[in-house]
């Protein structure tokens, strides 16, 4: 019979190792990494035929051991890495320095990255309907956060970008799979057609209304919001703060 985590007496040894491996990393360390150091350091009990039931069963007694604690194993990125648990975030906002902020249209363009990656500069400014600055792309390439993925098989043959494993580190994401979907970032708008507003009625453009998407220098006026698919996100009106969960 397979054996399975429940199963297994982890050795001593082996849960200081997995701790210490995961600590010293600045990266997040893959459950291979970490099987193969047991394999060669872990001091295995005798007996033990599945290293990853062991790897595993190590892993649970390493968040058995930091439950309740200040900071907790987690996943992210397709590894293990410490990080601060998320009830204590409030009160370390006052003694940590502030995250950095970017910009809505840097936000927005990150967005369309994210959900519709592998593509190309003109399918992001398609998307949007506004041009794309070099200072939006520059900032995001800075901060790490998209990475150029080849090129499309077009005519120019244009860059695709796509996100990069910085990106799921600072949003605390296993993988892409934990991106929200894109129908529950969406709200039900209600109905504001009324006969006091002939523009609604008549299915105007509303061109001359103030932009609510707070987009900023890459944003001619009167340009549209594009498909308004992060207007919705809770922000500021001037930016947002990108930051993991558990700063």
């Amino acid at each position: 019979m397979a054996e399975t985590p429940e199963d297994i007496v982890v050795s001593e040894m082996s849960l200081r190792l997995v701790e210490a491996l995961i600590f010293a990393r600045a990266e997040p360390v893959s459950e291979r990494a970490i099987a193969e150091l047991l394999e060669t350091q872990g001091d295995i009990p005798a007996g033990v035929q599945d290293l990853a039931a062991y790897t595993r069963a190590t892993l649970d007694a390493l968040l058995a051991l930091y439950e309740g604690r200040g900071v907790m194993p987690v996943q992210v990125a397709g590894g293990w890495q410490f990080r601060t648990t998320p009830d204590l975030a409030p009160r370390l906002t006052r003694v940590l320095r502030r995250p950095r902020r970017l910009a809505r249209s840097t936000m927005e363009t990150l967005a369309i990255i994210a959900y519709h990656q592998p593509c190309t500069r003109a399918e992001i400014e398609g998307i949007r309907g506004v041009s794309l600055s070099q200072q939006v792309l520059d900032t995001l390439l800075e901060a790490e956060l998209v990475v150029p993925l080849g090129r499309k098989e077009v005519p120019g043959r244009p860059i695709l970008w796509g996100t990069s494993e910085g990106f799921l580190r600072h949003f605390g994401l296993r993988d892409l799979r934990d991106l929200p979907r894109r129908e529950e970032l969406l709200v039900d708008v209600p109905d504001l057609a009324q006969p006091a507003a002939p523009d609604a009625a008549e299915g105007g453009s509303g061109a001359d209304a103030p932009d609510p998407s707070g987009m900023d220098e890459d944003v001619p006026a009167g340009a549209a919001g594009g498909d308004g698919r992060m207007g919705d996100a809770p922000a500021g009106p001037d930016d947002v703060v990108c930051a993991p969960p558990d700063a």
